[in-house]
């Protein structure tokens, strides 16, 4: 009989941390987002274990070329609480890709992603993200680099 009370945690051989590439021209912001997040969790490899980082380390490049579906460039409002009284800013979709262009992204990846220490330090460590084509872990990806569709 098996014991269901066995946890599995993946060995250190088997945690696969390589690099990969996403290029988000012309990409829907949310699909883009949950894609991303499945590769940082490891939640779409064979050895998937939500307390340990078995995930990949994703570097995404033209970020200011996402596609927002519907009208939610011009309706869409993101909120800033500067912790004074009276002073909450609202932007626009647009607003804030005149500003920076990797925000809206950066926003959609960590509202999907689990709100803990392990989630916070997958953000910080395991993406990076950038507005035009050039990026600078050449050295990450040194090899042909496995490119995400």
């Amino acid at each position: 009989m098996m014991n269901l009370n066995r946890i599995f945690l993946p060995s250190q051989d088997q945690i696969n941390e390589k690099w990969i590439v996403i290029d988000a021209e012309g990409k829907v912001a949310g699909r883009l987002a949950s894609e991303i997040v499945k590769k940082i969790r490891g939640s779409d490899q064979e050895f998937y274990s939500p307390s340990v980082k078995v995930g990949q380390r994703v570097i995404v490049i033209n970020a200011e070329k996402i596609i927002l579906t519907g009208n939610k460039m011009t309706d869409k409002d993101y909120r800033k609480y500067t912790r004074y009284i009276g002073n909450c800013k609202n932007f626009t979709s647009k607003d804030l890709f005149e500003k920076k262009p990797t925000y809206i992204l950066e926003h959609a990846i960590k509202g999907m992603l689990k709100k803990n220490k392990l989630e916070n330090q997958l953000f910080k460590t395991h993406i990076k993200i950038y507005s035009g084509p050039n990026h600078k872990h050449i050295a990450q990806t040194n090899k042909k680099s496995e490119t995400a569709n």
